[in-house]
């Protein structure tokens, strides 16, 4: 039995730590795994695949073709599997769900592994290697607490509990030096990255009387600085962390009259309704959405649309 796992756009340190891991866990339990994401496999997690994990992602929803079952990871909505979406919604076998977002109207499939109360999905898998008697390896536990690390922004958000904490105890002792995790995680910038951060910063705009804050990426800023959208994995972080401000935004502007945006909060400010009320979704703290207007245009309603929520008390847990 062959199976397919992928994951969101863009895949990120839970989603490619969670494939890495159940690909190894399903190899135990003698099913080949495959990756197959949307976007390329990001660099800065090369290293998790190894030689025992096949990324077939460059081949596109052809190699769905060639799968008995598909497992999607990380995902509550269809539309982040991208130029996957239709593929899979397509398949004769409804796809399997591993997550632990906020539900959305048109999930991946409907047999779901789903608990949002998880740190993160590898959570969920570390959860299902016990549940089958599976052995976590020193490969398996690295994966793993990638996850961990990355969704939590190194056990600093709020998403942090006492299981989390646990869970990471036993991948420690499963072999993970967390030295060496932080050196690959976050001790190893390239020069590009920081230099992105250098413009977003200088575009950072206050509105402490609602305590917003926010950041704007322009279009072509990556290309110009030679990096790629993992690259901005945490700028949306500074603006967060300004004293006052409740809540942070992020525009990216794609060209052609899209915008992607990144929402993060603190403590009692629910960004998920921000972000569904621009047909995205996520978490409590993190949502994200990708709406359709110039940057501009999409500046003046996310704006005002935050204000509002913000001012009516709209966007409080």
């Amino acid at each position: 039995m062959t199976v397919a796992l992928s994951t969101h756009i863009n895949a990120d340190g839970d989603g490619c730590g969670s494939q890495c891991a159940l690909a190894r866990l399903l190899g135990q339990m003698g099913v080949r795994a495959v990756i197959v994401n949307p976007t390329p496999w990001p660099e800065q997690f090369r290293w998790l695949l190894g030689d025992d994990v096949v990324d077939r992602s460059p081949d596109g929803a052809k190699a769905l073709q060639q799968v008995d079952r598909v497992i999607v990871l990380d995902i509550s909505c269809l539309s982040r599997l991208g130029q996957l979406a239709e593929a899979v919604r397509a398949l004769p076998l409804d796809a399997l769900v591993i997550d632990h977002h906020l539900a959305s109207d048109t999930p991946p499939g409907k047999t779901m592994l789903s608990c949002t109360a998880a740190s993160a999905t590898a959570e969920l898998v570390f959860d299902f290697a016990r549940e089958r008697g599976l052995t976590i390896t020193t490969p398996i536990a690295t994966a793993l607490y990638t996850g961990l690390v990355t969704d939590t922004g190194g056990f600093r958000f709020g998403n942090t509990s006492p299981r989390c904490l646990a869970v990471a105890a036993e991948l420690l002792t499963a072999g993970v030096d967390p030295e060496q995790m932080y050196a690959r995680i976050y001790g190893s910038i390239p020069l590009g990255r920081l230099r992105l951060l250098r413009d977003a910063l200088g575009t950072l705009e206050i509105d402490l009387t609602n305590g917003m804050a926010w950041v704007t990426i322009v279009a072509g800023a990556l290309e110009r600085h030679g990096v790629s959208s993992e690259d901005l994995d945490g700028v949306v972080e500074y603006p967060r962390s300004v004293a006052g401000v409740r809540l942070a935004l992020l525009f990216r502007d794609l060209g052609h009259g899209r915008v992607k945006m990144s929402f993060r909060s603190v403590a009692g400010v629910n960004v998920n309704t921000l972000a569904r009320a621009f047909g995205g979704g996520g978490h409590a703290r993190a949502s994200g959405a990708l709406i359709v207007g110039s940057l501009v245009e999409v500046e003046a309603r996310v704006l005002g649309e935050a204000r509002c929520l913000l001012q009516s008390g709209a966007l409080a847990d």
